[in-house]
């Protein structure tokens, strides 16, 4: 990871743990909509994957290069404030997290304003992500929820036995976010049982804006199906749910169109080189395109 260093009166270190809720702020700025919770987890994943631009003490940019291994990191909160855009300083932070990553695979979900500059960065596309909008209707599915029965806490499975079923939807471990990020408070974290193991695992949580479900993950279907109704029905209010979907699974897209979601943004996964060999077939629903 860099030291903070100087260029052009620009100084570029690891962001301290208060300084990340700065950041989440900017993301929503953006319109990225995180998560009211998301910060110590993204934290915990790599406390020096964060990385601030400063001019003297004004923060003028950000990106985050969390690091999950020696072979496999992910970019994402590639922000310049709208006031300080035009002056190199996006181009700085991205050269230090360039560096920072040393020869991993870096990985990131490209809003399409970026995606040219990234491929001429050496970033290969791999699939389009959707985020799709909507809300529970409880009338209309109530009736019509299998696999309800099998439908349990998170905090009822062992943690080892969550961290081996999410290692066939991600290119390496990540223990630490994970612990953090199905525990954290105001979330709903629900797995599918089946034969003494997992068959399934989605987490709702609330976000700026309305309720984000992410993970969806399900060995079939009709478990991502029965996973996302119940994890749809603890929403009590009007908020919007949102989802993120991988284009590249079929049933995702027939479950969001089937509940009446509705496309409202989008990314590019991209790769610097030969894309993981990911499950995407029981991807169901992206688990944050900030950190993969």
């Amino acid at each position: 990871m860099p030291q903070a260093t100087k260029e052009t009166g620009l100084v570029i270190r690891p962001m301290r743990r208060p300084e990340l809720d700065l950041l989440l702020d900017w993301a929503a700025g953006e319109g990225w909509n995180p998560g009211l919770r998301d910060a110590d987890a993204f934290f915990a994943a790599d406390p020096e994957g964060f990385l601030i631009a400063l001019r003297g003490d004004t923060p003028v940019a950000a990106i985050s290069v969390v690091r999950y291994d020696d072979n496999y990191s992910f970019l994402g909160f590639y922000i310049v404030p709208p006031a300080y855009r035009g002056r190199g300083y996006g181009y700085q932070i991205w050269q230090a997290a360039m560096a920072a990553m040393g020869q991993r695979t870096i990985g990131l979900d490209g809003v399409p304003e970026q995606q040219e500059n990234y491929r001429r960065s050496g970033f290969q596309f791999a699939h389009r992500n959707i985020r799709y909008e909507g809300q529970w209707h409880p009338a209309q599915w109530q009736n019509s929820v299998p696999g309800w029965a099998d439908i349990v806490p998170l905090s009822a499975v062992p943690f080892a036995m969550i961290a081996s079923y999410d290692r066939a939807f991600f290119p390496t471990s990540r223990d630490v976010f994970l612990r953090y990020w199905i525990k954290q408070p105001g979330t709903v974290a629900l797995g599918l049982a089946a034969n003494d193991g997992l068959s399934g695992c989605g987490i709702i949580r609330a976000c700026r804006h309305g309720w984000k479900i992410g993970p969806l993950f399900a060995d079939t279907a009709e478990g991502a199906q029965a996973l996302f109704r119940a994890l749809a029905a603890t929403v009590t209010d009007s908020a919007p749910i949102y989802l993120d979907v991988p284009q590249c699974n079929p049933g995702a897209i027939a479950l969001v169109e089937n509940h009446g979601m509705k496309p409202v943004f989008e990314t590019a996964r991209m790769y610097t080189r030969e894309p993981p060999d990911l499950s995407w077939l029981r991807t169901y629903g992206i688990t944050t395109f900030e950190l993969g």
